[in-house]
């Protein structure tokens, strides 16, 4: 006897249409799985079986076969026991399953019955809904995941014999209730604040215009000056996630297997700071499963590079593509995989291996082909797609004991989201959100200066050799320091401004 039921696969964060079509047939016992399954799906079978025979189901003792169709498309995992489970029940009249039509089947089974989580279930039943698919069976544990898709029905269940039961009409379970995003967003309260630092007022400056326009940043200083704390503190004065940002970094954390499944959706903006020692797989993702790594997972949020140049040269030039399309491709032998990859890169770095070049009371130890050698990892490509570039001093003994109220957090984030919804409204008929983003059309629109301006950056490109990419993203930054001004025109000083922030190309590269 044939039956058939439908499924869905994930290749990135898309999800595809998978019929697990079922043969029971006479013939010595066995069962196949076919349909370019990984070693995951084939053990399946052994998954399968015993959950149907604990479950207190009769097992056929038959000749099964389940294609995966299409079968020219590779299947990972072990989300189709369940959909497997339902179709080789089907295939016996004694069940009296008949609707199993009308729904999709997502979910892992245990040898008892148990159905367990699964992830990268947000994408799926998103692309499924767009596909018209309506009615879904999942793991219970994966219920708050799915309550904030409209559009959908979506019943949990914790086992096989629920599952057959409720398809009988033996048993109700309740449907997954639809949640509003603005009904569970909360002001996360950060365990950092700006107040919380002492001094360091051009490094504050910096990382505000860096959030107000989405501006990747670098910061220069000798250890112990305040690089990591600034960086995370930065978190504290972004703009809140929107649904629609919030959806596209839950559906990255959900397929790393990384989401809070009691919250169901990602709700901050994420904050990935790797180690140094971590590999380039681990950064980009892929791997044999082709998953996605740090600079994806930092998707809408900040990635945070502490000890910059400590990184292998080859895991820095793998941020080119990511910080200038704000996606990453992972190819791999048996797919080709992007990901969305928009973020922030806040990076920090000592000016030369001990961290004393330059000081005005410590000295440098290291040789001249040593300061060579540790700065030479950072290309100039890489130098030009960071569009500020700081230089973090000590803090004096008079500042750290100094009783003056230092600016908080959320004094900065006002001043943020009011050049962020200026840029909204700027942008409010193209694809990007901030002037980071900006294209060269863009640019050369919203960033036209008077003749002291042009004058200014003139001499500027022409002292320090920018680039042309260079030359771009430093009108960018110009017209984020004009959007916090409420400035409707680039002026000189938003230009001098921001030349400010590329000085240290000359002094260091």
């Amino acid at each position: 006897m044939l039956a058939k039921v439908v499924s869905f696969g994930l290749k990135g964060v898309d999800g595809y249409k998978i019929d697990i079509e079922t043969d029971v047939s006479n013939g010595l016992p066995h069962f196949e799985i076919v349909g370019l399954a990984d070693t995951a799906i084939k053990e399946s079978k052994e998954r399968v079986r015993s959950a149907i025979r604990n479950s207190a189901f009769e097992y056929p003792v038959k000749r099964i076969t389940v294609n995966l169709a299409p079968a020219d498309m590779k299947k990972e995992g072990a989300i189709y026991d369940l959909g497997i489970a339902v179709a080789i029940l089907s295939c016996n009249e004694e069940n009296k399953i008949k609707n199993e039509k009308d729904f999709s089947f997502l979910g892992e089974l245990s040898f008892d019955g148990s159905v367990k989580k699964i992830k990268g279930l947000l994408p799926i039943l998103i692309s499924a809904r767009d596909m018209g698919y309506k009615k879904f069976i999942i793991p219970k544990e994966n219920c708050n995941e799915a309550r904030f898709i409209e559009g959908i029905e979506v019943y949990g269940v914790e086992s096989l014999i629920e599952t057959v039961q409720f398809l009988k009409g033996e048993k109700q379970i309740k449907l997954v209730e639809i949640c509003k995003f603005k009904d569970i967003i909360s002001q996360e309260q950060f365990p950092l604040d700006f107040s919380h630092v002492k001094g360091q007022k051009m490094a504050k400056r910096a990382l505000e215009i860096a959030a107000a326009g989405g501006h990747n940043l670098l910061m220069i200083g000798p250890p112990g000056s305040g690089k990591s704390m600034l960086a995370k503190c930065f978190p504290s004065i972004l703009p809140n996630l929107t649904f629609e940002e919030a959806l596209e970094v839950t559906k990255i954390h959900s397929i790393a297997g990384e989401l809070d499944l009691k919250q169901g959706i990602v709700c901050n903006r994420p904050f990935r700071s790797p180690h140094h020692t971590a590999s380039t797989v681990s950064l980009t993702g892929g791997g044999t499963n082709s998953k996605p790594g740090e600079i994806s997972l930092a998707h809408n949020g900040v990635l945070f590079l502490d000890e910059f140049p400590e990184y292998s040269r080859h895991t820095i030039e793998t941020l080119r593509q990511p910080l200038e399309d704000g996606v990453i491709t992972v190819a791999r032998s048996n797919a080709t995989i992007t990901y969305p990859a928009n973020f922030t890169l806040i990076a920090s770095m000592n000016p030369c291996p001990c961290g004393n070049y330059g000081s005005k009371d410590k000295e440098c130890k290291c040789t001249p082909s040593q300061i060579t050698k540790y700065l030479a990892k950072l290309s100039g490509p890489i130098m030009d797609r960071i569009d500020i570039h700081i230089e973090v001093e000590n803090v004096t003994y008079e500042q750290l004991k100094s009783d003056k109220e230092e600016e908080s957090s959320a004094q900065i984030k006002k001043r943020v989201d009011l050049a962020r919804e200026i840029q909204l409204k700027r942008f409010a008929n193209d694809k990007n959100f901030s002037n980071a983003k900006m294209s060269a059309v863009q640019t050369k629109k919203y960033c036209v200066l008077d003749e002291s301006g042009e004058a200014l950056l003139k001499s500027a490109f022409d002292k320090l050799k920018l680039s042309a990419r260079a030359h771009d993203r430093l009108l960018r930054v110009a017209r984020t320091i004009a959007d916090l001004d409420g400035e409707e025109n680039i002026l000189a000083r938003h230009i001098a401004e921001a030349i400010s922030y590329r000085t240290l190309d000359r002094k260091y590269f």
